[in-house]
């Protein structure tokens, strides 16, 4: 586990070939702030390196305000299993060390926040007027039972994407083809168009049986997304119990099984991610899929390199949101932001704060998104100089303006399963997508009983 420790000193001069620091003999205090980040280096480091540069901030700040307190930050920051790295949270905690302030997926806020290992920032959050800059939209990714209990560090979009070769084999025009992001903005181009466009690739053989749309391979949050394109909802806001609307899900399972059925797609669940799956979309072999904008950096290096990397991917690549169900309506994404929490045992919540807000700002958050691929959690991003370094990152902001968010329930998890497992019986034929609500419903019953509401 690499440990990074810095201890920032303000006011040092240099007097005689010797560092004498300027508050050696007044009454300054030393706080230790603990940061916790899981990422992949290098691409991520910046989850956690900002607070280095937002501790010397924070000090000048405390020192020109006559705040006698100094920030000692140090950063723990590796590259764990999720599930470890969660699991380690819940053990430091219980050893009364757990981290001040602890970065993980914002479904986790349900779980912390009810056990009493973090704080509610609400009151604390009017104190920094820099967070009303964050996208309004990302603060309900931090809620739970009304309350916020969370900052956005960054998050993501997941695009329809589409091969714009296969399209003009289909003898769609470059017009047609640029215009589809448009197209699908407004409502002109839904779920069932794709879907007719796709069972004409595959009756053509621009591409095989099965490989007109895929989703990613396996049960993830993409799915939802669709659940909530036929007006599905997953959380009842004013009880935090999760919802599962039968209407929504059966017209949900109904795509599902049209699209795998009717229309020759969907031969993707169950396909290793390197082994099969960014190779046959990296390959032309797939008309629509469904991935997220943190992946194309992966293609154009890992899978496309040799034919020339992101410069081919601009040219045979385009993207949209998840069109929606039907003609007119709002197109959807899903966005799975990671946050930052404060633990209940840290002693000293505002400073914790005031360093959250130092990194919640454009160039630190800037610098992140660049490194890393990942979307900026800022207005007006997009016009700031070094973000339009990014074409990816400034074309697919926008999106986060329709996007959505996985509920913060502590019972996810066994929802997710579930409804999952519908789906994949229904791709494969073995349910039809009234037996998978009906099967859904009893297993949700079974094993949630009376924390899920069933309409």
């Amino acid at each position: 586990m690499k440990k990074i420790s810095l201890l920032i000193l303000v006011g040092c001069v240099l007097l005689g070939g010797m560092f004498v620091t300027a508050f050696a003999q007044d009454n300054t205090q030393t706080i230790v702030i603990t940061v916790r980040t899981n990422a992949t280096p290098p691409m991520e480091n910046w989850r956690g390196n900002n607070f280095i540069l937002a501790a010397e901030e924070l000090n000048a700040d405390l020192e020109a305000a006559g705040d006698p307190r100094r920030v000692e930050v140090k950063i723990v920051q590796d590259h764990m299993n999720w599930g470890d790295y969660k699991k380690e949270f819940v053990l430091s905690y219980g050893a009364g060390k757990s981290p001040d302030i602890w970065l993980s997926g914002h479904e986790d806020v349900a779980t912390q926040a009810a056990a009493g290992r973090i704080i509610a920032l609400d009151s604390l959050l009017k104190e920094f007027p820099k967070f009303n800059n964050v996208i309004d939209a990302l603060w309900k990714s931090c809620t739970y039972k009304g309350s916020i209990w969370a900052v956005p560090q960054d998050t993501e979009a997941r695009p329809l994407y589409w091969n714009k070769s296969l399209l003009k084999q289909l003898g769609w025009s470059d017009e047609k083809i640029a215009g589809l992001p448009d197209a699908i903005k407004s409502g002109e181009f839904t779920l069932y168009d794709m879907l007719a466009t796709a069972k004409e690739a595959v009756d053509k053989g621009i591409v095989p049986d099965g490989n007109g749309f895929w989703t990613r391979p396996k049960n993830g949050g993409d799915f939802t997304a669709f659940y909530y394109d036929f007006g599905g909802q997953t959380i009842d806001p004013a009880s935090g119990k999760l919802v599962f609307d039968k209407a929504a899900g059966l017209k949900y399972y109904q795509f599902f099984y049209d699209a795998a059925q009717k229309y020759g797609s969907m031969k993707c669940l169950g396909l290793g991610w390197s082994e099969a799956w960014h190779p046959t979309i990296t390959g032309g072999k797939v008309l629509f899929w469904l991935g997220g904008t943190w992946q194309w950096a992966e293609w154009g290096t890992v899978y496309l390199k040799d034919k020339g990397g992101e410069d081919y991917e601009w040219k045979t690549f385009g993207f949209g949101l998840i069109p929606a169900a039907d003609k007119g309506g709002k197109p959807v994404t899903l966005s799975h932001p990671l946050v930052y929490m404060i633990s209940s045992q840290c002693k000293y919540p505002d400073l914790a704060l005031a360093l959250i807000a130092k990194v919640t700002d454009y160039g630190p958050n800037t610098r992140h998104a660049l490194s890393s691929t990942h979307l900026g959690i800022l207005k007006g991003q997009t016009n700031y100089i070094f973000y339009k370094k990014s074409r990816l990152l400034s074309d697919t902001l926008y999106m986060l303006d329709y996007t959505t968010f996985l509920p913060n329930n502590p019972y996810w998890g066994t929802y997710s399963t579930i409804t999952y497992n519908a789906l994949a019986a229904v791709v494969s034929g073995d349910l039809t997508p009234e037996k998978a609500v009906d099967f859904v419903v009893n297993e949700l019953t079974n094993e949630l009983g009376d924390k899920v509401i069933i309409r």
